[in-house]
């Protein structure tokens, strides 16, 4: 196999191979959601909070939580039309490379990066690299997510 973009549909893991991608598709960044997220997690810290207490932070806005644009980019990954047969995740491995701002409007790809045997002849474990850029094509988030999948 070949590495490319995987078309719309729902694949195993012996159905992909290494260097297959999926663009996962963006979403933007809202105030709002900002605020929500700090209301759910009790993660008021004042640069999550409003404009005023991030510029005294040195940043132009509002800023987003990390763990916020994670769980959003993750949202992406189970929308995107090319999906894996995912079983459940077996954890990650994140940087937070730049500031998310409110307002920002986020892109996210993942590449298969490596694949693993599983305990369960019919399972096995994915190794996915995600990148995740801004509107300005800054590179704000990146890691690597081991995804068990059916075969």
């Amino acid at each position: 196999m070949n590495p490319s973009a995987l078309d719309a549909g729902r694949y195993g893991g012996d159905e992909v191979a290494i260097g297959d991608w999926i663009d996962c598709g963006s979403t933007t960044v809202t105030a709002e959601a900002i605020l929500r997220f700090a209301e759910l997690t009790g993660d008021r810290f004042e640069i999550h909070m409003d404009d005023a207490a991030a510029q005294r932070h040195g940043f132009a806005r509002q800023v987003a939580h990390g763990l916020l644009v994670l769980s959003l980019v993750d949202g992406l990954k189970n929308n995107a039309p090319a999906q894996f047969k995912a079983r459940a995740s077996k954890g990650w491995d994140w940087k937070f490379k730049a500031p998310v701002l409110a307002g920002d409007r986020l892109f996210a790809k993942l590449t298969v990066s490596g694949k693993k045997a599983s305990r369960s002849p019919d399972q096995m474990t994915l190794a996915l690299e995600f990148e995740v850029h801004n509107q300005e094509n800054v590179l704000v988030q990146a890691g690597r997510n081991a995804l068990l999948v059916y075969r």
